[in-house]
Formats: structure tokens, sequence, C-alpha cells
């Protein structure tokens, strides 16, 4: 719970931001963010500077006059043609912000009177609830809702995945290629393994650059299975489903560490009728399983703190405990449940202040790159994950799903603390 009444130095993220995220994994997509002009522009900014790539953005720039007089059907409209007089995005994904939604604009009317010029797709994210995770959730919702065709049909061989926004583009790549092993044509919604992967492109695109197209989002209907991966993304899971009765659905809260990744790989082995996963996937466990006695000491002798977004906070959780690690405090962004069954001595909704509090009697913090001053002040190592991270480079490739990245993380964690108490001790 938390125990007071605001934040004073907030880990959460917008819902917006989540929303755009969401809509730059699919093909050929201008995400429209139905706000005034700084709303675009900061989120723009945070992206470009957390993936080192450029972010494709609109905004329908709504401003003091406009917020007034306007119930969104001009600004909308308006943006709408000057978007489509330089290019033509397969789809715009339309999305709000607090001024908007607190004006109470009407954003599917608006959509209706557009949809002869363009084909669009409309959610509700206002940011004065939620965070980044719901955003992202809503958004996949959407896209189900009104662009997916119901189907009577199973395609045997095709699955489907939706991940939480955490998931880093990396992870979902890793995710696709290992479920594929049980021979499934796999697709990912939203996909952003090939749109905010780092990959050099021929040229700097108006529109995003990857990810799943819509027709391919249109036919997912047909899908035997549907994988979805984080609680926040569950709704989105059940709502693919619907568009086909047959359709299986697998739901994962996380896939890190080896007890979730086993859950995984028994349920594929099951539907697909056979006794053991691709020899790969056997060799990464028996890795994992050497990682965690190799790491053992190192993170058992320590105590971290984790501010992260629910879904990623236990994500890394769950790795990390069974290694043996001490969690001292989980501070994550919204109340849920999902955090419940997690070992750990304190677990509230909070801010960076709350963080402080921890810190102090821990060695080190998971979090992202608003954690750095507080583990300068305080000398304590700092684990660099979740948005932003502003100073690394190749954070959209850092795996830590599966036995192979959570193998991985064990590793990095592991050296992390090393290298801080070896230089804690050389200043004594």
């Amino acid at each position: 719970m938390m125990t007071k009444p605001l934040q004073l130095n907030p880990i959460k993220l917008s819902q917006p931001m989540g929303a755009m995220l969401c809509f730059l994994g699919i093909k050929n997509c201008m995400p429209l963010m139905h706000g005034a002009q700084g709303c675009a522009s900061f989120s723009k900014v945070f992206f470009t500077r957390h993936f080192n790539d450029p972010i494709a953005v609109q905004t329908t720039a709504v401003n003091d006059i406009t917020a007034v007089i306007d119930g969104g059907d001009y600004s909308i409209s308006e943006s709408i043609k000057n978007i489509t007089k330089k290019v033509k995005p397969d789809l715009v994904g339309l999305f709000t912000t607090g001024l908007t939604e607190t004006k109470g604009d009407d954003i599917k009317g608006a959509s209706m009177l557009v949809q002869d010029i363009q084909k669009i797709c409309y959610v509700n994210t206002p940011d004065f609830e939620g965070s980044i995770e719901s955003g992202f959730a809503k958004s996949i919702e959407a896209i189900i809702e009104q662009l997916v065709q119901n189907c009577t049909n199973i395609n045997s061989h095709k699955a489907v995945i939706i991940p939480n926004v955490n998931l880093k583009p990396i992870e979902v790549e890793k995710l696709k290629e290992t479920i594929s092993l049980f021979g499934y044509e796999v697709l990912a919604l939203p996909d952003l393994s090939e749109s905010l992967d780092g990959h050099l492109g021929l040229k700097q695109g108006a529109l995003s650059s990857g990810g799943i197209s819509v027709e391919e989002i249109e036919n997912l209907g047909d899908a035997q299975i549907v994988i979805s991966i984080g609680r926040s993304v569950q709704k989105a899971g059940n709502k693919l489903k619907e568009k086909n009765e047959q359709m299986q659905h697998l739901h994962f809260d996380c896939l890190s560490g080896l007890e979730n990744s086993d859950k995984l790989f028994k349920a594929l082995c099951e539907i697909k009728n056979i006794t053991t996963p691709h020899p790969a996937i056997v060799r990464w466990r028996k890795r994992l399983q050497d990682a965690m006695l190799d790491t053992h000491f190192a993170i058992g002798s320590a105590q971290v703190v984790i501010a992260l977004e629910p879904d990623q906070a236990l994500s890394v959780a769950s790795t990390i405990v069974e290694a043996g690690a001490n969690i001292k405090a989980i501070v994550t962004t919204y109340k849920t449940d999902v955090l419940d069954n997690v070992e750990c001595e304190n677990l509230l909704v909070g801010d960076f202040e709350d963080v402080k509090h921890f810190l102090q009697k821990s060695d080190v913090l998971i979090s992202n790159f608003h954690g750095e001053r507080l583990c300068r002040q305080h000398k304590k190592a700092l684990m660099l994950r979740g948005f932003p991270d502003y100073e690394g480079v190749g954070n959209q490739l850092k795996n830590d799903v599966l036995y192979e990245g959570s193998t991985y993380l064990l590793f990095e964690l592991a050296n992390l603390i090393q290298e801080h108490t070896h230089g804690a001790q050389h200043e004594h």
C-alpha cells in the first residue's frame, strides 16, 4: 500500500507513453497523441534518448483556444489531413492525454469522421491514472477489439505472443525464436523486436520502421495459441481468445527464472504432445542451473532494493530469489496483487523517496536511470532496468527472459555486487 498522499519523486511513467510504444510496434504506423504539443515532445525526446533511435510520433497540438472551442473533431481531422499529405500510414494510432480526457473529447466519434481517408485505432489513455504498463495494455486491447477479425478455423502452426511494455525488443525476439522451435510461426502484438531493436535502417522514416503489419493483426484470429506475458496484458490475451473460441490462451505473469520458464516449456510440450523440448532449450536450462550455483554466494550476500513497474519487478525478483537474493524492498508504481507472493521484506507503492529510505540499509538498487543519483549519494551499486536508461547504450538488447536471459541477469548482478564490494573495501 502507498503510505502517503502524493509522490515526490515518482518512478511511474504515464499511460500515453505506453500507448505510444505500443503503436511503434506496428509496421508503418503513426502514433498520434491527442493533446498539447509539449506532451508529445517530452515522450519523443524521452524514448529517443532511451533507444538511441529516431521516434515517429505526431500530435494534434491542442492549445488554450482549441481546448475551449473544439470537441476534438477539428484538431484530429486536421492532423489526419496533414499526416496523409506527406505520408500514407497503414494505421494511425490515436490516444489521449490528461488534457483531452478532462475536457471529454469524443475520440471514437472523431475517428469515425476520418475513417474514409485513413485506417485508425483509438484508445483512451488519460495520464492522471494508470501507468506506462496500463497504457500499453489498453492499446493492445483496443487494437484487438477494433482490428482483429472474428474467426472459426484454427491454424495449428500459428502462435501469438502478447508482451507487456517492459519486455525489451531482444526479449520479444528471443521469445519468438524459442517458441518457433516447437513448430510455430510466431507473431507478436505489438512487435518492438523489429522496430526499436537498434538496427541500422536504410533511412530515417517518418513512420514506424518495422513490427507486425496491419494485415497480420487482422488475421490473428486463427492462431492456435495466444501467450500473454505479464499481468497487465492478461486481459488482452482474453480479448484475443474471444475472437475464436477454439484458440488456446496461455498466460504467464512473467517468463524469467527457472520455475517460470519451466512452466512455459511444459505447457508447449503438452500441446505438441512431446516429452522434451529442443536440445538448445535443454542446454540453456543446464547453463542456468550452473549460473545459479556460481552466483549464489555473491547474490545471497547482498541486500537488494527493486524499484520498477510491477510486471518487471516480478520478472527480476523471480530470477534473483532463485539464486538466494535477499530483497529488502520492492517499491512499485501502482497497487496490484501480482507481487504478493514474492519473498521480500517490504512491498509498497511509492516513489524514490521511499527507495532512499530502504537503500540506506541495502547494497544494490535495481531501477531506472533516475536511481543513479541516490546510488552515488549513498555509495550503492545500481543495476539499470526499466525506463529510462539514458547513459547506457544497447539497453534494447539486454535479455532477461527464459533460461538464457535469466543466466545473463544473474551473472550481471553477481559481477556488479562483487565489483561494488571490492570497491568499498579499497576505500577503507
